[in-house]
């Protein structure tokens, strides 16, 4: 795994849409965010009226997104890619990416969410990408979690034990590399070239919108698969608005119903679990980096992440 070099302050970081179509004025505040730190070179088609007929949920045609993407990968100027936001899109464009180009000159791509796609696909062309908050979130995120992914790109230093109040179910010590994923894309990805890699790794999962029976069956799909056999560990992250208003049952979901169906079927796959990480689609979203080595302490509900994002 290639782990590429640190962004420097003042050097250029590329702002691209390869998903959903972007909010100008939620734009407008997350680039505020980053301006003081780097210079900002944003894709053409991210703030360009989009054209007549596109499905409502892509930011641009399919060509267009990748052919952006693509150039901010070969760009030698452009030293880390941060999406501007997610949705839905990114899969329909990793065939048309060249991995080459992200080994010839690597270069941290940020993003989550709809990005766990592109960040898989960062990985299987063997460089290390940042799962971390979106451009138009930044500008809704609390200064230090700014800071937080300035400091991510810019020191290549291990994050060390995280500062997180986890709970635990299950006992001892796992080690693994992190894998920070999308639930409902970890499940879509399987049995694609862009895997995620489970085996041997510490899952940590987060979700948006997706019903408690939905999620059970993201990690039923993905156990029947094999893809969680050997996954050392799984953090959770945050489910945010992950309810039923029209339960099968009739009755009203309780609390937390989405959160227990996920720790049954992981359980059921013989996963141990801790929940509780700032991450996803919430009020915080700290940025980690993907497939860096690291230790979950279940006793002590402690993450420790012992490798860098940057070199």
């Amino acid at each position: 795994m290639i782990i590429p070099p640190r962004v420097a302050r003042g050097q250029t970081v590329g702002i691209v849409a390869p998903a959903g179509p972007v909010k100008l004025d939620r734009l407008r505040r997350g680039l505020a965010c980053l301006g003081d730190a780097f210079e900002l070179r944003v894709g053409d088609s991210v703030t360009a009226p989009r054209p007549p007929g596109l499905a409502s949920y892509l930011a641009a045609p399919d060509e267009v997104r990748a052919a952006e993407l693509g150039a901010m990968l070969g760009d030698p100027d452009v030293r880390a890619i941060i999406l501007a936001r997610g949705g839905y899109g990114v899969m329909r464009i990793l065939s048309q990416l060249d991995p080459a180009a992200l080994r010839a000159d690597p270069k941290p791509i940020v993003g989550f969410s709809d990005a766990t796609a592109l960040l898989a696909w960062a990985h299987r062309a063997g460089v290390r990408g940042i799962h971390g908050p979106l451009v138009v979130q930044l500008g809704d995120l609390p200064p230090a979690e700014v800071a937080h992914l300035i400091a991510l790109l810019t020191e290549p230093r291990p994050l060390g034990e995280r500062p997180w109040q986890l709970r635990g179910h299950g006992r001892g010590r796992v080690h693994g590399a992190l894998v920070p994923a999308n639930l409902s894309l970890a499940s879509l990805l399987a049995g694609t070239p862009w895997q995620l890699p489970l085996a041997g790794a510490i899952a940590l999962l987060e979700e948006v919108g997706e019903r408690p029976y939905e999620i059970d069956r993201y990690v039923t799909q993905l156990a029947l698969t094999g893809a969680l056999a050997d996954t050392a560990g799984a953090v959770i992250g945050d489910l945010i608005r992950c309810r039923d208003p029209s339960p099968p049952s009739g009755e009203p979901d309780p609390e937390g119903a989405a959160l227990a169906a996920l720790l049954d079927r992981l359980a059921a796959a013989g996963v141990p679990v801790a929940v509780g990480a700032p991450v996803g689609h919430g009020d915080r979203n700290e940025a980690v980096p993907f497939g860096a080595r690291c230790e979950l302490d279940l006793d002590r509900g402690a993450l420790a992440i012992l490798e860098p994002a940057v070199s």
